[in-house]
């Protein structure tokens, strides 16, 4: 069993921001077969589904990326998954637009989305895709206004690319394992 976190924030008002990107990359993994849709669940919308005989927990936490650990903690203890099939996936700043890293066991670095979620879990030892999606355009602009902007019109090709590459980096870290799957994307 293996659980796929996308870190945002619920409402339509959110829904392309680059704080976002969690919530986009897991209904990118999805797809767009319309039979399977999400259910309010787990302070969350959550979705189970199966792929080479392996179950895949899918969940987005509606309770705002600050108490993202709420929902997270409660799935990893209703399903007992083991903390080294979970996957975390957000936004990076730290990263130029799109480029991603699969790690584990990282501190937050300032993501308040993964500070709550090592909070509430005890331990950061956890996989982690991490989707870059830039610094803001100037020095002087506030981290968390750039990060609740929408992607602008000139990122939309690169964005499509990023998502399908997360796609293939949560296919690969399920199939091939971290250490694969870490080597090929990084």
């Amino acid at each position: 069993m293996w659980l796929i976190v996308g870190l945002g924030n619920p409402g339509s008002q959110y829904k392309f921001n680059r704080h976002n990107i969690g919530f986009m990359a897991v209904d990118s993994f999805v797809g767009p077969d319309k039979t399977k849709s999400f259910k309010s669940e787990f302070k969350a919308e959550f979705l189970k589904l199966k792929s080479n005989d392996e179950d895949i927990l899918l969940l987005k936490p509606m309770t705002y990326m600050n108490l993202s650990g709420d929902s997270v903690q409660e799935v990893v203890s209703f399903f007992k998954v083991p903390l080294d099939r979970l996957i975390v996936v957000h936004d990076e700043i730290d990263q130029p637009m799109g480029k991603i890293k699969v790690q584990k066991a990282r501190g937050h670095g300032g993501h308040n989305g993964i500070r709550d979620i090592t909070a509430k879990l005890g331990t950061n030892d956890y996989i982690r895709l991490r989707l870059g999606v830039g610094r803001p355009p100037v020095p002087e602009m506030n981290v968390a206004d750039y990060v609740l902007q929408n992607f602008g019109k000139d990122q939309q090709e690169a964005l499509a690319e990023l998502l399908a590459q997360s796609t293939q980096a949560l296919e690969s870290i399920i199939i091939d394992g971290y250490a694969k799957a870490a080597n090929k994307f990084n």
